[in-house]
């Protein structure tokens, strides 16, 4: 049995703005620093065989604070990063519509094999991003059974392993929050994903709900 620990980036300026980050490597805003330490706190009495984050520096910076905290060395891991969306990176919500209106109604019904159009990168289709994602965690958890470890990551990342976890389509409307830096505990036992607390944000005065970031 492997305890995960699974959480999303503190705040950018980016995420209160609505602006559409993935691959795009977009530091924490002053808010976000402060949830991030204020998670590493929370997370003071827990202890970690590993802590592990995607490699963008809004979930790197995230992770360091509590890694820091515990005196434990930061690893990262790129197949932990959020979806590459191609051209809709940079834009806020309000213009992909404007921009790209087939791909933008593609993304609203959650078609999981539209690829949007490219921007600096190749777009990756959402059923790529959820195999890609739910992959990494087990991967990551096969490599540490028996043990306890912290995930940093991203929120579309969070989206598809709490689907998997409860046997959910990936097109289906999402019912459940993904805020930022609010701590989501899973265990692994080899076979299946299980969910034992999501979203707990006690530890944050307001926490951003996840729009692709």
């Amino acid at each position: 049995m492997t305890e995960i620990f699974l959480i999303r980036h503190g705040e950018t300026a980016w995420n209160a703005e609505r602006r559409l980050q993935g691959h795009l490597d977009i530091p924490l805003n002053a808010e976000g620093e402060r949830q991030a330490a204020a998670l590493a706190r929370a997370l003071a009495d827990e202890k970690f065989d590993a802590i592990i984050s995607s490699d963008l520096g809004r979930a790197r910076s995230t992770a360091q604070a509590v890694a820091s905290a515990q005196g434990m060395t930061l690893s990262t891991d790129p197949a932990l990063r959020e979806r590459c969306f191609g051209a809709f990176e940079g834009l806020l919500y309000e213009e992909l519509e404007a921009r790209f209106p087939e791909a933008h109604a593609q993304w609203r019904a959650r078609d999981p094999h539209a690829r949007y159009p490219d921007g600096e990168r190749r777009a990756e289709t959402f059923a790529e991003f959820a195999q890609r994602s739910v992959e990494a965690v087990i991967r990551i958890a096969e490599a540490h059974r028996g043990q306890r470890i912290a995930l940093f990551s991203h929120g579309g990342v969070l989206d598809c392993v709490y689907r998997a976890a409860h046997g959910m389509d990936i097109r289906a409307p999402r019912n459940f929050d993904v805020l930022n830096a609010a701590i989501n505990h899973l265990c692994w036992d080899g076979e299946r994903l299980q969910v034992l607390r999501w979203s707990d944000n006690a530890h944050l005065a307001t926490a951003l709900d996840e729009l692709g970031n």
